[in-house]
């Protein structure tokens, strides 16, 4: 189960990502017209923005049907507007930008695949699984290597022929093998009342904020690293691309990582080291240093301190929340992850339009990790303590209440 859902959860987010590394390329070759550098992270960042938000419905909607209906159906669902762009949507930004807005379907699995997978594994492996489900984000990667040389090599059409080809097969999969984890049960309150009541818990805002940097970082950078490499190192739209893809393999290989650390130290030190490093890295690059040199370690050091920050999330999260209710909150968390991804390009984009340098952005992401990690070592600790202190008693009449 374990493996279905990771792969799914890839092939949703390689979905998710094909706009982003044709960006460059449409602004390079004019076949939208003549693009501004905010033109181009609008278009990438706005499946990011409905992904994101759309987590919030589909998590809930996850507590109560499950995964094993929930996967197939937004896979299925991602298909439409990848033949949308593929058929229609190529030679118009506008109708690029609406088809953007319908593949954001495919950010959703996240908040499918969580509690899914949090059903199926005691307490003391679920930051471990959890980590390895969310290496799925890898489908970005997938993404990064293949959409432009397919794009190129075979014809505009070709990346999101296979991608939708790949989803359909997934899909029928999904419906005829996944299953939920015995004893799941479905809630019986309305979804308002559920979406609340979490809103309400300490532990969901407090992770909304660290998701928010961890996994938005992540996005953002996943998103608009190709542009940002184009534009302030002159790389060509591949070369860009292919350290994209590097970026997210790091971050992908650390993110069980840091759920299986959590899992051994607990995650707050895993999220405060991570800050810690994305406050250093952030604020190396924002000198703009040589990019094959100290450059490309800042980084991959963020990349590694990203994907390990977004594991020991929801590491936290599985070890603070009740079972029937990790849907719930990772929906709203997972919303604030994506949310954390759509904006970062738009500040750079409009940074850079302003003073041809991308410095400013870079060093608001260094002060909001410091910031973050100001959180992680005061509220964030204070709150795993006392669930860690609280009588089994106390502790569940304290969640019913809640």
């Amino acid at each position: 189960m374990l493996a279905l859902a990771t792969v799914g959860f890839a092939v949703n987010f390689w979905a998710w990502a094909l706009i982003s590394p044709l960006g460059p390329l449409f602004r390079q070759n004019g076949a939208l017209g003549a693009l501004s550098e905010s033109d181009v992270a609008l278009l990438v960042a706005v499946p990011v923005i409905v992904g994101s938000l759309g987590r919030i419905v589909v998590g809930a909607l996850t507590d109560k049907f499950g995964g094993r209906v929930m996967f197939p159906i937004v896979s299925a669902m991602t298909i439409v507007p990848i033949l949308f762009i593929a058929f229609v949507a190529l030679d118009s930004y506008a109708l690029l930008l609406v088809g953007g807005f319908f593949l954001g379907v495919a950010g959703t699995t996240f908040a499918v695949g969580v509690p899914f997978v949090n059903a199926w594994f005691p307490p003391e492996r679920r930051g471990l699984a959890v980590g390895i489900f969310g290496a799925g984000m890898g489908g970005t990667a997938i993404s990064a290597l293949t959409t432009v040389k397919l794009y190129d090599g075979l014809g505009p059409k070709t990346p999101f022929l296979i991608t939708a080809a790949v989803l359909a097969v997934y899909a029928v999969v999904a419906w005829l093998f996944l299953r939920d984890a015995p004893g799941r049960t479905a809630p019986t309150t309305s979804l308002a009342r559920r979406l609340v009541a979490n809103a309400k818990l300490p532990i969901t805002w407090q992770a909304c904020v660290l998701y928010a940097v961890a996994f938005g970082g992540y996005v953002a950078f996943s998103v608009y690293l190709p542009a940002y490499l184009k534009t302030d190192y002159g790389l060509t739209p591949a070369d860009a691309a292919n350290r994209m893809a590097g970026f997210v393999l790091v971050a992908v290989i650390m993110r069980p990582l840091g759920g299986w650390l959590s899992d051994r130290l607990g995650p707050v030190p895993v999220l405060a080291v991570g800050y810690a490093v994305v406050v250093a890295g952030a604020a190396v690059a924002a000198t703009h240093p040589l990019l094959e040199h100290v450059g490309t370690i800042a980084f991959l050091g963020m990349a590694a301190a990203l994907g390990s920050g977004s594991g020991a999330t929801f590491a936290l999260i599985a070890e603070v929340t009740e079972p029937s209710r990790v849907g719930g909150v990772t929906g709203l968390v997972g919303a604030a992850g994506g949310l954390g991804g759509f904006v970062p390009p738009l500040v750079m984009g409009y940074v850079y339009g302003r003073t041809e340098s991308y410095a400013i952005g870079l060093w608001l992401l260094s002060a909001t990790a410091a910031l973050t990690l100001v959180l992680t070592l005061t509220l964030v600790r204070a709150t795993e303590r006392a669930h860690r202190t609280s009588p089994p008693g106390e502790e569940k009449v304290s969640k019913n209440v809640a």
